[in-house]
């Protein structure tokens, strides 16, 4: 599975708006599969691309929904360690060539909620919820189309890179979590395939590829 992130000229805060040029000559990868399972949900059908500036990695999400299911504005414990319990999208990302147990998280949901993990996957997942990468975010719902959008900026030196490189591969997976209750009552979508019997996100060992588009490539 090979996610392949195409070069930005320039560097643009993100505001959820996924119909502008610079996203336009990207190329998208589309998943809809049940991350513990064979069935495929194309309702919820989620696209998604990738752009780079020597400062920025760039990731932008379209996701069909039937319904949006958000913490109700008041709840404020959304934005801590409960966010992937409600409609999110979300990016395990590894800056390493290999296979690593240790990457960062980013998600974002429907409102514009976002939240942001550093993880050590040794010998379990270990989430640092002090760890903050200052990565920008924005979405946006199209209730006549039923897609929300969203956007993410995340800061590259915040993961431990000085400037990103086309030559080296990094590795990455990309998840869609729809819907309320418990896992099995929720639709969860993973685009590198997982483990069936693990039942977590966790696996490092099943990220797929992010690629590095040379400039002009």
């Amino acid at each position: 599975m090979i996610l392949i992130a195409n070069i930005s000229e320039v560097d643009f805060v993100p505001d959820g708006d996924l119909d502008k040029k610079v996203w336009a000559a990207c190329g998208r990868v589309k998943f809809r599969r049940d991350a513990f399972g064979t069935i495929e949900f194309p309702e919820i059908e989620t696209a998604a691309s990738a752009l780079w500036t020597n400062e920025y990695l760039y990731l932008a999400f379209w996701c069909r929904y039937q319904a949006l299911h958000l913490f109700a504005p008041e709840e404020r414990c959304a934005e801590g360690n409960e966010l992937w319990t409600r409609d999110v999208v979300e990016a395990f990302i590894s800056p390493e060539p290999s296979i690593s147990s240790h990457y960062y998280e980013f998600e974002v949901s429907p409102d514009n909620r976002g939240l942001d993990l550093e993880i050590s996957h040794e010998p379990i997942s270990t989430p640092d919820t002090k760890w903050t990468s200052g990565f920008e975010h924005a979405a946006s719902i199209n209730c006549v189309s039923r897609i929300w959008t969203a956007e993410m900026r995340i800061p590259v030196q915040s993961m431990g890179v000085r400037q990103v490189r086309p030559s080296i591969d990094w590795r990455i997976n990309l998840f869609r979590a729809d819907g309320v209750g418990n896992d099995y009552e929720r639709h969860l979508l993973s685009w590198s395939p997982l483990q069936i019997a693990n039942r977590s996100f966790h696996q490092p060992e099943s990220f797929g590829i992010l690629r590095f588009a040379s400039p002009g490539s």
